[in-house]
């Protein structure tokens, strides 16, 4: 037998299943969207184009959709004239509870009943009625809360590997409320189709309600203990409510997107894994080790760089090293962690503890644990000042502001990771579009006599507007200040989003470039502390993670 799948918590699941329905919520992450862009517009949201997607392949032949919004009702006439399907129902729901909305979904019920049963040949069951009916229970235990829009299969099982507490899955289609009160005993067809439109439409509102008040009970329970709100790639409903949530949740909160395919869930673990740090303790417990010869290494494995530090047994810095990464982050590693054993005359037996950090870091096995660059380099930075409160952090592939409380720990971050601009790849390309080393341009912009404005920050027409300064023979040194007020508007923006408080803390790499940090300080009109360990800043916060999971008594 098809499954009958829908899309939606207001779809009358006690309805079909009472006409011999097995419901099942669609909701897996295609690897793609090869089908679904053959047939619809481009900027139809992921979640839209992943319905789309699974009917093409054959996947699905039962659909019962929600007018939740343009997209549905977009996917519903594709799938219509399609032909894909055995059986296709729109629903068509009003977005209040009030009486002429009930009147019309008891209307929009019968006829999804007469529907579907003429399409099974069965008749509805009033036993399967009321059996279908389950009380929902809340957890009384500590828990991460997932709200906003509905998340993937996938990346909720990523979500729930990553979190140190149980996750709840709040989002719109998981929070569905019907069953709290059970269907009345007496009463013909009609009359319990008029109670139950009630149901559905009382539950726990959704964001396209007229009246969604209600939706603040799910970020103040009291033992919430941190939110991640996900939204999908063009879809607005969930975006307004997320600053809501932002002003009003007194929990850690995590804001995530999606397009609703497997590579953008991959994205995401980074993120994932630093608000589980900063919310949790697991990665603080300390293992079995015993003090030895009392060195500890931490390694930064990065797209363009792997960095390691040694620390003594007293937390002083032994020595640094920074190689290129190369093209495998497990043999990049391996190099520069050599490197840097020569470089202190040790062997591999005198690391007592060693912690991985980085984009590469779950592919280096020699580590004892490891822990997120974000939550790396906040330790790193408070060590070296332990006055910064905020952390910027250009890397090889994303941008990184961190904000710290007075002990090192992470109260906030954001990240820009989803496409080079304003990145050190950006700066990479730019300069060899300039026909420059970096080293060379880094000190290029300082003295700047026309302000020109570089007006894109995608790194493929940033290119194009380059070559376009240069055969204008603009001078070098105005198109470099150009770039950096680009990389510096960006940057700023993030320090925004986070909140960023004095004082701030320049790390990586791109902290040796002196005219991106003179122009940054102009825009946040502040002075970066640059420390001469910048660049090892998430190596050294790394060391000292190794340093905690030795016991030293």
């Amino acid at each position: 037998m098809n499954k009958l799948y829908y899309v939606c918590k207001y779809t009358p699941v006690e309805l079909l299943t009472a006409l011999g329905a097995d419901c099942a919520n669609l909701n897996d992450m295609p690897q793609g969207f090869d089908r679904a862009e053959q047939i619809a517009h481009p900027n139809l949201c992921g979640f839209g184009k992943a319905v789309l997607e699974q009917v093409m392949a054959g996947e699905v032949k039962e659909l019962v959709l929600v007018n939740c919004c343009d997209t549905i009702r977009s996917v519903y006439d594709i799938l219509a004239d399609s032909g894909k399907l055995d059986f296709l129902y729109l629903l068509d729901m009003l977005r209040s509870d009030g009486a002429c909305s009930r009147e019309r979904t008891a209307e929009q019920l019968k006829g999804l009943a007469e529907a579907y049963g003429a399409y099974r040949g069965t008749t509805f069951d009033i036993r399967a009625f009321r059996k279908a009916f389950r009380p929902v229970e809340r957890s009384m235990e500590p828990y991460i809360s997932v709200l906003g829009a509905r998340m993937g299969k996938q990346l909720y099982d990523m979500v729930q590997k990553a979190m140190p507490y149980p996750v709840v899955n709040d989002t719109c289609v998981h929070n569905r409320s019907v069953g709290e009160v059970p269907p009345p005993e007496d009463g013909d067809f009609d009359s319990l189709m008029d109670w139950y439109a009630g149901e559905l439409l009382r539950q726990l509102p959704c964001m396209r309600m007229m009246d969604n008040t209600g939706r603040r009970q799910l970020y103040r329970h009291p033992n919430l203990k941190g939110i991640i709100y996900h939204t999908v790639k063009f879809c607005d409903f969930y975006s307004f409510e997320y600053m809501q949530v932002r002003q009003e949740a007194a929990v850690p909160l995590l804001k995530i997107e999606s397009d609703y395919t497997l590579q953008s869930s991959g994205q995401l673990l980074t993120r994932l894994d630093a608000f589980a740090e900063r919310i949790g303790s697991h990665w603080q417990e300390g293992t079995e080790k015993k003090m030895g010869k009392g060195y500890f290494a931490g390694i930064d494995s990065g797209s363009t760089s792997t960095d390691v530090v040694i620390l003594d047994r007293d937390g002083h810095i032994v020595t640094g090293v920074i190689l290129p990464t190369g093209a495998g982050a497990a043999a990049g590693a391996e190099r520069a962690l050599e490197e840097a054993l020569t470089h202190a005359g040790l062997k591999r037996e005198d690391i007592d503890a060693m912690v991985t950090t980085g984009y590469g870091r779950t592919a280096i096995d020699q580590g004892d644990k490891s822990i997120t660059e974000i939550t790396c380099h906040a330790r790193g930075a408070h060590y070296l000042d332990p006055t910064v409160r905020t952390v910027i952090d250009i890397g090889g592939q994303d941008s990184k502001v961190i904000r710290l409380d007075e002990n090192g720990g992470v109260v906030n971050f954001v990240m820009n990771d989803k496409c080079a601009a304003g990145t050190g790849r950006f700066l990479e390309m730019m300069a060899r579009t300039m026909e420059t080393s970096l080293d060379q341009m880094s000190h290029m912009g300082l003295k700047y006599h026309e302000d020109i404005t570089i007006s894109s920050m995608c790194t493929v027409f940033a290119e194009s507007e380059v070559v376009s300064l240069i055969a204008q023979n603009k001078a070098p040194d105005d198109i470099v200040h150009g770039l950096n007020k680009a990389v510096a508007a960006k940057t700023a923006a993030l320090v925004k989003r986070v909140g960023g408080q004095e004082r701030y803390m320049m790390t990586g790499g791109v902290s040796k470039n002196e005219s991106l940090v003179k122009t940054l300080e102009e825009k946040l009109e502040t002075t970066l502390v640059v420390d001469e360990n910048a660049q090892l800043c998430g190596a050294l916060g790394a060391a000292l993670f190794a340093m905690d999971l030795v016991d030293r008594s």
